[in-house]
């Protein structure tokens, strides 16, 4: 399944229950661009579980299960970090608890990200999110 943005082959994955407020559209799944990192939401017929999702394709260090649904959310929001804090802070949280090392993900991120191809400036973006976990 195509990124609609970038062309980019994207990750697919069911949204957890417990995230689906913070998925586009609420969605019951959802997909994340390796290249653009845009998040929309998908058919879930088209997505696998969290567990068995590749978001390794994304980023090395990259989380896994439900702490990479959480993560991948997260990462879809960084963009528009000012108008989703609070949803950028309950998702990296969300990921915390189940287990993620939510800042070394996110630097991970922000060193293999192609600034040409990203939608937005992820290591400005990733400074400001790991901000939020020291408050």
């Amino acid at each position: 399944m195509s990124c609609p943005d970038c062309g980019a082959d994207r990750v697919r994955f069911i949204v957890p229950p417990a995230l689906r407020e913070h998925a586009p559209e609420g969605a019951d799944a959802a997909a994340l661009c390796p290249d653009c990192l845009r998040v929309d939401a998908v058919d879930a017929a088209d997505a696998p579980a969290p567990a068995d999702a590749a978001f390794g394709r994304v980023a090395d260090g990259f989380p896994t299960g439900e702490a990479g649904a959480a993560f991948a959310l997260a990462v879809g929001k960084l963009g528009s970090l000012a108008l989703e804090r609070a949803s950028v802070e309950a998702l990296l949280d969300h990921a915390e608890k189940c287990g993620a090392d939510v800042l070394l993900a996110l630097d991970r991120l922000a060193a293999g990200a192609d600034p040409e191809r990203a939608a937005f400036d992820v290591s400005r973006r990733v400074e400001q999110a790991e901000s939020l976990l020291y408050e």
